[in-house]
């Protein structure tokens, strides 16, 4: 009788290959090609408060921010962007609104890129060839950021409201612009505070043209609804591979949009996993409290940055199978656990005793990736009911 293999079907790392663009550099960071997806966020400080926001793009740099972007309404804050953008660990991006003369001044600071709002910045059609020739001559892209709430009148006359087709005509007809002067070190955003129409823009521009996107729902809102919306609409892109930059944009600590992101990104496979925990959400069969379990995991295991897969599973029904697909995991009934080192039972413990020895046993295992130079990877934390 031929025996037939019960193992874990194959599944596929990515689910689309990533959108042919251009390549752009920003700074030390590539953008587009075959450069990965890289996270954004801005900062919310008064950009002429030199300290303040040198400070805050020291945090962000030290939760995996790889691009910052800074205000710029004023002439105070253009006159800090080279100090700026001397002393900042990764490239600074300079935000400009309303005046034309705030991005010569930004490419003059050395900012590592430009992100210019053709919509409101007064007569910037007539500008674009002065702009084009000193950010060509100086070697820094531009961002082309179209925003719902800010789309030119002549557009929102056309379509009678800032639809995917009005988002989408205003971003190329900007770029066709420093195109017939020779320029495209340009990426472009279409960004929208309802993620079905932020889709559908970027999913139009993506088959127009060839330059790398720049992803974000605008005016997302606070944590939670925020978190939500970015999730549901990047995920519909990044898994057709469409966008190159993300922005989580959140009324939230600016660290807060960097640890979105990165989540984002990694549970699509879009960039390397580090510690990640699997549990359940917990039901009538959990003879524990997965929820305080988890917890506990999570804050015991806080700052492991190998790629290490984690279950904490509360009954016996699901419990035992997750376990056995993590790296380490725990299934969890009748007072005491089983824990589980790559599939194998090594030991049965009480309850009391489940959090500590999880974090012992993770703690070794993650030596011992150390010493064999996994460094990253794709971990997984379970924890389930």
């Amino acid at each position: 009788m031929t025996a037939i293999s019960l193992g874990m079907p194959t599944v596929p790392t990515r689910l689309a290959e990533r959108r042919k663009s251009r390549q752009i550099q920003v700074g030390s960071v590539a953008v587009g090609g075959d450069a990965p997806v890289s996270v954004q966020s801005m900062t919310t400080t008064r950009t002429s408060d030199i300290g303040a926001t040198l400070q805050q793009i020291a945090e962000l740099t030290a939760s995996g921010c790889q691009i910052v972007r800074v205000a710029c309404p004023t002439q105070d804050d253009a006159d800090a962007l080279a100090t700026i953008a001397r002393k900042s660990q990764i490239p600074v991006i300079a935000d400009i609104h309303f005046q034309p003369k705030y991005v010569f001044a930004a490419i003059d600071a050395g900012c590592a890129a430009v992100r210019v709002n053709p919509g409101n910045i007064k007569q910037f059609d007539d500008k674009v060839k002065e702009i084009a020739k000193a950010a060509g001559d100086a070697r820094v892209p531009i961002r082309i950021g179209v925003n719902a709430g800010s789309l030119d009148a002549r557009l929102l006359k056309k379509y009678g409201k800032a639809t995917p087709e009005a988002l989408v005509e205003s971003a190329l007809w900007e770029a066709s612009l420093f195109e017939e002067h020779g320029f495209r070190d340009i990426k472009i955003s279409v960004k929208h505070n309802d993620p079905v129409v932020m889709v559908e823009a970027y999913r139009q521009l993506a088959a127009q043209c060839d330059y790398p996107l720049h992803l974000g729902v605008t005016e997302a809102g606070p944590a939670f609804q925020g978190t939500i919306k970015s999730a549901v609409a990047f995920g519909a892109l990044l898994s057709q591979g469409i966008g190159d930059t993300i922005r989580v944009s959140l009324s939230a600590p600016p660290a807060e949009e960097i640890k979105v992101g990165i989540q984002i990104l990694e549970s699509l496979n879009l960039r390397q996993r580090r510690l990640e925990i699997v549990s359940c959400p917990s039901c009538g069969r959990a003879q524990v409290d997965v929820y305080k379990l988890a917890e506990e995991v999570t804050a015991g295991l806080d700052g492991m940055t190998v790629p290490l897969r984690v279950a904490v599973m509360g009954c016996v029904v699901n419990g035992p199978g997750e376990a056995r697909e993590a790296d380490l995991g725990v299934a969890s009934g009748n007072g005491k656990g089983q824990i589980f080192v790559k599939g194998e039972v090594i030991k049965t413990v009480p309850e009391s005793k489940i959090v500590e020895t999880l974090i012992e046993e993770a703690l070794k295992i993650a030596e011992q990736m150390e010493k064999d130079g996994i460094a990253s990877g794709e971990p997984t934390v379970a924890v389930a009911g």
